[in-house]
């Protein structure tokens, strides 16, 4: 069975190409990411979220006091951390590197017992409302706060936000206090367990590979990684699922290298994708990234039902030698592994 390439002529399986000689720059506006911090996905129980912008960023939500988290992994020339030069006041370290996996499998989700001590050691009890601060340094970037949101929604916690533009647009207008000192955490004892209303399991993106009926596989990968002409270096081989539909992340945003984005239009670029009406969407692309990042926009702004997110993505499944479309042949599939890809996703 064919895969449903990106085509100008299918709104599914359009590609970020087709999308934007079809006017998409004209959606993605400069400077509305601002208009932002009242949005919240149209069947949101909560007032708070999914993105809260800097000038409105709350301390507290119904008297409970916000937690801010603070995940970015930088480290410069002397070891000092990115967190340690400078943060949100009473922000918490949590560096997005404990909420994923080993090298060789990133997108690996976090078991039970694992997203226990995570969230324990942050001093969280699943009661308090959240924020998700990254560095805002681009559309890569905010994959890390939306597959961090997707982790901690999947946990159990109601009242999230990711902080529209992250650091750099807290940091932007050089008035907002910031912090060196390190915020003290005091472990919590709550027990945390992984729903699995947001997540698609290897064996469910088999069967629906094998049989859509009506879902789709929507590949948040750039072109070159679904057409096979490059791979994540923990990849097996490159190529994407079969019967997938492709639509990169960084569609949302201004530019790939844009800390903000403008999500007005979200539900009506899902519409024209042909994702609001499908059965079920699985977002996936290499380690469940990129593929949070659609999860986000189109489950929690958009308010598209049945969005889930395939974590370990093609890393895992190329590895398990299931099938795949778009798999170039032997040599040019060893060359590619020797290139490799310095892309995250």
């Amino acid at each position: 069975m064919q895969p449903r390439n990106p085509s100008p002529a299918g709104p599914r399986g359009r590609s970020l190409r087709s999308f934007l000689l079809a006017g998409s720059a004209a959606l993605l506006l400069s400077g509305a990411g601002t208009a932002l911090a009242e949005s919240s996905a149209p069947d949101s129980p909560s007032a708070f979220g999914p993105l809260v912008d800097p000038a409105s960023l709350p301390e507290r939500v119904d008297g409970r006091e916000v937690v801010v988290l603070d995940i970015r992994t930088g480290v410069d020339e002397a070891g000092v951390s990115a967190y340690q030069r400078g943060h949100l006041p009473g922000a918490r370290h949590a560096p997005y590197g404990i909420f994923r996996g080993p090298s060789e499998n990133p997108g690996h989700r976090l078991r039970d017992a694992e997203l226990t001590e995570v969230l324990q050691s942050l001093g969280l009890s699943g009661d308090e409302p959240v924020v998700v601060a990254h560095a805002g340094t681009g559309a890569t970037d905010f994959g890390a706060a939306a597959r961090v949101y997707w982790t901690l929604k999947s946990a159990g916690f109601e009242d999230l936000a990711i902080l529209d533009g992250g650091y750099a647009a807290w940091t932007a207008e050089g008035e907002r206090p910031l912090s060196t000192e390190v915020v003290p955490v005091v472990p919590s004892d709550a027990e945390f367990t992984l729903s699995d209303r947001w997540l698609a399991t290897r064996e469910e993106v088999q069967a629906l590979s094998e049989a859509p009926d009506g879902a789709v596989l929507l590949d948040a990968r750039p072109v070159a990684f679904f057409e096979g002409e490059t791979q994540h270096p923990a990849a097996a081989r490159p190529g994407t699922l079969p019967e997938a539909s492709q639509l990169t992340h960084s569609v949302w945003f201004e530019s790939e290298d844009s800390p903000r984005f403008n999500l007005d239009e979200a539900r009506r670029i899902a519409a024209e994708q042909g994702l609001v009406d499908s059965a079920e969407v699985v977002s996936f692309c290499n380690s469940g990234h990129w593929a949070a990042t659609n999860w986000f926009v189109l489950s929690e702004v958009a308010g598209v039902d049945g969005v889930k997110l395939y974590p370990e993505s093609m890393v895992g499944w190329s590895h398990a030698g299931l099938p795949m479309e778009n798999t170039p042949g032997v040599l040019k599939n060893f060359l590619q592994q020797l290139r490799g890809s310095k892309q995250d996703g």
